[in-house]
């Protein structure tokens, strides 16, 4: 559940790179993943779309590999999106906000008594990270604990032992816990289990069949893809229960399903334009203003995936990355991706290495 964002670095490049493309050079793009494929730089699948028709679409690497046994990746394949599950969970918030079963003022103890601090703590203060709750992913024995199934009630317990970073609306601090009560909140608000008010209140709605919140550890029968890291050669990483995750970082999918997602999220087909802006200030995901342009993203990852969903309203621009391997830094990726949308003059990198004398 660890969390990788590329806001910093990569919307200063985004916005400063970005413009009107007359026609995209799907060719380059495409030697610039068979590079990063043939030099095992990179695993995973990207999508570009514009006003939600898609530009391009591709996958590079494996979903398995076992020994001499690789089974390659296609567009198909699904990937554990990780904190991207976070818009998704604040999205469905807002639902209920509109629909009159929930204020963003409540407070925590309403569901969740047991949580210190649940007294003073908002749902505003969780969907902006202003909680104050202690994310359980820094304590040093949560990652072997997460590795095995979890109830709910043992999660709950896990999370409120936990002592507060600081009193509610304090400070601005990054909390995985505080969106996994959110996601027992939308749990307990519906009745049904997140996967189910996923599939009732988005994924149904917006057809997308290759989305869905994981329960437990990777269905290749699914199309699902492992993790790996590369030093000579692929190593699977070790898998988090995704029982753990709920609405913090449970989510699989696939860059066009994430793409259709967050253009359907702006084109207002999910919640009020109104509480979008108020996702975009924040409450589950990250605006940018540089260069006279403005764009939002989430980024996320989980072992050893990495991914990143982006949109730029300007253009109707809209972009998803989701990696089982992230050798060569997303930063990079993206550089190029935008380089070669905006027809610039990108040299694929050649990735040789060059001798040093002693």
């Amino acid at each position: 559940m660890k969390i990788k964002t590329l806001f910093a670095g990569l919307l200063t490049l985004v916005l400063f790179t970005t413009g009107y493309a007359q026609t995209l050079d799907k060719a380059k793009l495409d030697r610039f993943f068979d590079r990063l494929a043939e030099k095992n730089k990179a695993m995973g699948s990207l999508t570009v779309a514009k006003d939600g028709k898609v530009l391009y679409s591709r996958a590079i690497g494996y979903s398995q590999i076992n020994g001499s046994e690789r089974k390659p990746a296609t567009t198909a394949t699904r990937y554990r999106v990780g904190s991207i599950t976070k818009m998704f969970t604040a999205a469905m918030i807002f639902q209920f906000v509109e629909e009159g079963k929930l204020k963003l003022s409540d407070t925590l103890d309403k569901f969740f008594p047991q949580i210190p601090n649940a007294g003073k703590i908002t749902i505003a203060h969780i969907l902006a990270h202003r909680s104050g709750i202690h994310d359980f992913i820094k304590e040093p024995d949560f990652r072997s604990w997460s590795l095995s199934a979890r109830t709910k009630d043992e999660t709950l317990a896990f999370i409120a032992k936990g002592k507060p970073d600081f009193e509610p609306g304090e400070k601005r601090s990054y909390s995985n816990a505080a969106y996994v009560l959110l996601g027992y909140v939308v749990e307990k608000l519906t009745g049904k289990s997140y996967q189910d008010a996923l599939k009732k209140r988005i994924t149904g709605k917006l057809g997308l069949k290759d989305t869905y919140a994981g329960t437990g550890k990777t269905d290749v029968s699914k199309k699902e893809s492992f993790s790996y890291s590369y030093a000579g050669d692929w190593k699977q990483h070790e898998e988090m229960d995704l029982s753990v995750a709920g609405g913090a970082t449970a989510i699989i999918s696939t860059p066009s399903d994430l793409v259709k997602f967050i253009q359907a999220l702006f084109d207002g087909k999910l919640i009020s334009q109104e509480n979008v802006n108020q996702m975009k200030n924040g409450m589950g995901m990250s605006e940018q203003k540089l260069g006279g342009k403005t764009i939002y993203a989430l980024g996320g990852g989980t072992d050893g995936f990495r991914s990143t969903v982006l949109y730029l309203p300007e253009e109707k621009l809209a972009v998803a990355y989701t990696a089982n391997a992230k050798v060569y830094s997303l930063e990079s990726i993206f550089n190029g991706i935008f380089e070669i949308y905006q027809n610039k003059p990108f040299e694929i990198p050649t990735f040789e290495s060059n001798a040093v004398s002693p």
